[in-house]
């Protein structure tokens, strides 16, 4: 899934703690959630400055996804 390696990758990027990425995927017939689970310390950098962050990697996986003709959806969970 190219969506969810796109995530992965950037939120690894970001964060202190890259080992404690973790994404969990759930489909159902209309579009692909992608949870993303960081260390605490790291939930800021993840959603950045007034969102500004989330918004971008949310961009980004959506467009991977359209690649693969999905609707992808992130939730930053805490």
């Amino acid at each position: 899934m190219r969506s969810e390696d796109v995530l992965e990758f950037v939120a690894k990027q970001l964060v202190d703690h890259p080992d404690e990425v973790r994404i969990e995927v759930s489909e159902d017939d209309r579009e692909v959630v992608l949870e993303l689970h960081v260390h605490e310390e790291d939930l800021g950098k993840v959603i950045g400055k007034r969102g500004r962050t989330a918004k971008a990697m949310r961009t980004l996986v959506k467009a991977a996804g359209a690649l693969d003709d999905e609707n992808v959806t992130v939730e930053i969970v805490d």
